[in-house]
């Protein structure tokens, strides 16, 4: 009986390493939030001081629409980064209307018009855009498009229409990969009950497939858009990085990566100039937490529609 007993009030080898288990994973989950609570901390921290310590208004600095850190007027440094904002939501609004109609073409073309031709051609050469580098794709904007849109359009050739182009190609992959997945998760039912109504395999996939599978269309739309948005050497190659405010799809301007990449390595921690960068970081953080919360948003609409 003391053995039985022993035996049963002994913690077994399974429990110990399950408990072990648990452990290793939460330190691990622990870590994870603690480096990017850090990440948020410090980028909030040095993001603010262009407004706490450089006494900038934040309304200026959202709205000016001149950028000069080392100069002051009326007391304080011409930090304005309308024209940052402006030129990143104009290229990424452009690459990702630009990309979607090709995207959901090539999905379509891979799941529902000739799903095992389409797969076997399209899907290695999905895998090899997202394999490419980003100065590769830079490099060929350099070389390509910017010479292409100076000889139709005039001017240098960098600029916003530049940097679309650029970014039409980088985003295209992430859309149509997860247009895809969205489109595979319709159920084949839904498909035969429509074809069995009568209707044609286009009003199927126009009326059915593509409605049924909206929100995780949309989810893939903001995911093109966060990765549009924060790509930075790519369109730092071909956009121009003027300060200027976008007036012209064809004259050269600037966005919130392209001025960090640039002018991070120019500056002096603590100094105005570096504190300027640290907001356009912030606001790039903002954004990209924006981007986050419209996906968890879809994805729940979609899932109380089921």
């Amino acid at each position: 009986m003391d053995k039985i007993r022993e035996s049963i009030l002994t913690t077994s080898r399974a429990s110990k390493l399950e408990r072990r288990g648990k452990i290793i994973s939460l330190t691990c989950l622990g870590g994870i939030c603690l480096v990017v609570v850090a990440i948020f901390g410090f980028i909030a921290y040095r993001g603010l001081m262009t407004f706490t310590s450089d006494h900038v208004s934040i309304i200026k600095f959202l709205t000016g629409t001149e950028w000069n850190p080392s100069v002051s007027k009326n007391g304080a440094p011409l930090v304005g980064a309308l024209p940052m904002i402006a030129g990143s939501f104009l290229i990424t609004i452009l690459a990702t209307v630009l990309a979607i109609p090709f995207a959901i073409g090539t999905a379509l073309m891979m799941t529902d018009i000739t799903p095992k031709t389409g797969t076997r051609i399209l899907q290695p050469v999905l895998e090899l855009l997202v394999g490419i580098p980003s100065v590769v794709y830079g490099f060929i904007g350099l070389t390509v498009v910017v010479p292409a849109i100076r000889t139709v359009f005039g001017g240098s050739g960098f600029g916003i229409l530049s940097g679309t182009f650029v970014l039409f190609v980088m985003v295209l992959p992430t859309i149509t990969s997860m247009t895809v997945d969205s489109l595979s998760s319709v159920p084949k039912d839904y498909r035969s009950a429509s074809l069995a109504l009568g209707a044609t395999r286009w009003q199927t996939i126009y009326k059915v497939v593509l409605r049924s599978a909206t929100p995780g269309i949309l989810t893939a739309i903001v995911f093109g858009m966060a990765r549009a948005f924060g790509e930075a050497l790519a369109v730092q190659m071909v956009v121009g990085n003027a300060t200027l405010m976008p007036y012209s799809l064809v004259a050269p301007a600037s966005t919130l990566t392209s001025v960090l990449t640039t002018g991070i390595g120019n500056t002096v921690m603590g100094t105005v100039q570096n504190d300027a960068l640290w907001s356009l970081a912030l606001i790039l953080l903002l954004m990209s937490l924006a981007f986050n919360l419209a996906i968890h948003l879809i994805a729940r609409r979609g899932a109380m529609k089921r």
